[in-house]
């Protein structure tokens, strides 16, 4: 048997190990490898009056009565051409009078130039200037008789958008879309007021003129017997790299903290249901019956019906009101987890903010809840956050809603994520 000289051997094995570092330094790094995670919570926050003012001045102006003057489920999305979307799920429309209400109070209140209660859309859109005004609201059905943007479904029930993510046509198109999450609900009694869980949808809207081209579904989930273990997609959504993140919750009727969930598509391919997959634990699965919660609820831990995720370097930041909380700290409180992945494993809840709420002779009725995060907004190093107000008294809700404008309109603050 014949040996090789010594000197080759050395050559031999620099010229592989050199191959296999050029190898791995060009290999790209792991999502949540890319920059050093470290923990996070609400270090600070300050109301943001200017983005609460501009919602209010847009919402109190008469100049048009068939736009918006209240809404909740308030997400958002930067255009191409630098206006930004909002995505409102249930909104007013109407007049707005000065003070005093009906009721002698000292806030502006909401008629119907028709005749009777102004009552609710199922969605609607407002669109912002560059500058962050709002300038205008889209609404579907007609202009005598303005519907939601998005239509109800021809079975019953509605529609509300969530996150939404400007995206190719198709992929590798230089023509851009803009995809809606929508969750599609059937009503119900009972612990459904708020609508029975029926599944995720997709709608795709043209640019720049915000066309809607069409819906579809992305996850269905009537397959799903038990409305409380059904899952809806959209409450929060992150494109890292390669893949855009979407988090979603269930909806117990005997719990008030939901778990969440994840699910990944390739960035660009929302719209395109065959490329959902969904964590299980351990791995990515085709079938969405497969997903298993990446934070559970029980005991302190769980989420609300909405929350938000945004990513500071390496670590990821859920914010959720703090529905594991004592008393009513679920309609009353923001917390927060972090985590180094987006499937966890995600610690706290930890660091807590009660944010601003309207006044109102009953204030133990008056609810904060849906904190949305937009980065796109992000100045000095400051979160805006979004959260939605409303009056959960007893019946009727309407002459709260209506005798006091903003009990029903987003609001504003600023956070500062730290140690």
């Amino acid at each position: 048997m014949s040996r090789l000289p010594t000197a080759r051997i050395t050559a031999v094995v620099l010229v592989a190990s050199a191959t296999v570092l050029l190898w791995a330094l060009s290999w790209p790094p792991a999502p949540d490898r890319a920059a050093p995670c470290a923990a996070r919570r609400i270090a600070s926050w300050a109301a943001d009056t200017g983005h609460t003012a501009a919602f209010a001045r847009y919402g109190d102006d008469n100049t048009r009565t068939d736009d918006w003057t209240g809404g909740d489920g308030t997400h958002s999305v930067r255009l191409p051409d630098g206006r930004t979307l909002w995505l409102f799920s249930d909104t007013f429309l109407d007049r707005v009078q000065p003070p005093p209400n009906p009721q002698g109070r000292p806030h502006r209140w909401r008629t119907s130039d028709h005749g009777g209660t102004p009552y609710l859309r199922h969605n609607s859109l407002v669109v912002t200037s560059r500058s962050g005004r709002p300038e205008r609201t889209l609404t579907g059905g007609t202009p005598a008789a303005p519907g939601p943007f998005f239509p109800d479904p021809p079975d019953g029930g509605w529609r509300w958008p969530v996150q939404a993510h400007v995206e190719p046509r198709t992929p590798g198109s230089p023509e851009k879309v803009v995809r809606v999450l929508l969750w599609n609900r059937a009503p119900g009694t009972g612990p459904w007021i708020f609508g029975v869980p029926r599944g995720t949808e997709v709608a795709t809207l043209s640019l720049p003129d915000l066309r809607l081209e069409g819906i579809t579904e992305a996850v269905g989930q009537s397959a799903v017997a038990d409305p409380g273990r059904r899952v809806l997609y959209g409450t929060a959504s992150v494109t890292d790299g390669a893949w855009t993140y979407v988090f979603g919750g269930d909806d117990p009727p005997s719990s008030p903290a939901s778990s969440a969930y994840l699910a990944r598509i390739p960035a660009g391919r929302l719209g395109d249901r065959e490329r959902w997959r969904y964590w299980d634990g351990a791995h990515w699965r085709r079938r969405a019956e497969d997903a298993r919660p990446v934070l559970h609820a029980g005991g302190r831990r769980g989420v609300g019906s909405a929350f938000t995720v945004v990513r500071e370097g390496g670590t990821w930041v859920l914010l959720t009101m703090d529905t594991g909380g004592a008393g009513t700290a679920g309609m009353r409180t923001v917390t927060s987890y972090w985590s180094c992945a987006p499937y966890g494993p995600w610690r706290g809840p930890d660091g807590r903010l009660t944010p601003p709420r309207p006044a109102d002779p009953a204030p133990q009725y008056v609810a904060a809840y849906n904190p949305q995060a937009h980065p796109e907004f992000t100045a000095a190093g400051q979160l805006l956050l979004s959260y939605d107000v409303n009056w959960l008294g007893p019946a009727p809700a309407d002459p709260h809603l209506n005798g006091n404008v903003a009990l029903y309109r987003p609001r504003f603050l600023r956070l500062r994520l730290g140690p």
